[in-house]
């Protein structure tokens, strides 16, 4: 399965940025975006819809709890554009996309990814297989 990463995309761009941005000058070390976007009925599916609130309020607890507020941040988002594969969250400073994210996940990748550095791979996207959308 292959990550969608701004490296992955833009190697020589993240080359430069890294060298410019050091994780020094970086206010977290991880920040965690939580897309809540609300679409109108008919369209897309939304996050937002499907638990997108809920899970930025366990993702903060879970960073505050393990006393990693001011070091780590989760926030919500507007639409993270992977709203097939939604509810979404993506990690910065790696750019890991989860998908179909739970409540019952937040735990495993507070834990995983941000403290230990290993990105869950079963929740991870695989845009590969996806179609640009009209949106």
């Amino acid at each position: 399965m292959r990550r969608r990463t701004l490296r992955s995309f833009y190697p020589e761009v993240v080359g430069t940025l890294a060298e410019m941005f050091t994780f020094e000058s970086m206010r977290f070390e991880k920040h965690v975006f939580i897309c809540t976007n609300e679409r109108a009925p008919g369209g897309r599916p939304s996050c937002g819809e499907a638990c997108g609130m809920e899970l930025v309020k366990l993702f903060k607890k879970a960073i505050k709890d393990r006393g990693l507020k001011g070091r780590m941040r989760a926030q919500r988002a507007g639409c993270l554009d992977a709203c097939e594969h939604g509810p979404s969250v993506v990690v910065y400073p790696e750019g890991v996309f989860y998908g179909g994210v739970k409540p019952e996940h937040v735990d495993e990748i507070v834990e995983q990814h941000l403290i230990q550095d290993r990105p869950v791979e079963r929740l991870i996207i695989d845009f590969s297989k996806d179609t640009p959308s009209d949106d």
